[in-house]
């Protein structure tokens, strides 16, 4: 499937879209991760949970489960929030 992936997370990639495969969001980002060492780290946290500041969506619906099932060919769009001050 299609990562479309956030300007914070370009560094390990080197580009805005990538590919990866898996079932669910977790084999996603376990592919992604090894892919380019380190991304996943950004967005799961120690304890393995989504970090506060991530969401996903994946073709326009969010998934906040990392067990949510994901179809093959679809798009996952990783989102970063903003925050200032």
């Amino acid at each position: 499937m299609q990562v479309l992936i956030p300007s914070a997370l370009y560094s390990y990639t080197g580009q805005t879209r990538v590919e990866a495969d898996g079932a669910t969001l977790a084999a996603v980002l376990a592919d992604l991760d090894r892919r380019y060492p380190g991304i996943r780290f950004r967005v799961i946290d120690e304890r393995g949970n989504i970090r506060r500041h991530i969401r996903f969506f994946f073709d326009g619906e969010m998934v906040q489960e990392l067990t949510q099932a994901l179809r093959s060919g679809g798009e996952l769009c990783i989102v970063q929030a903003l925050s200032g001050g």
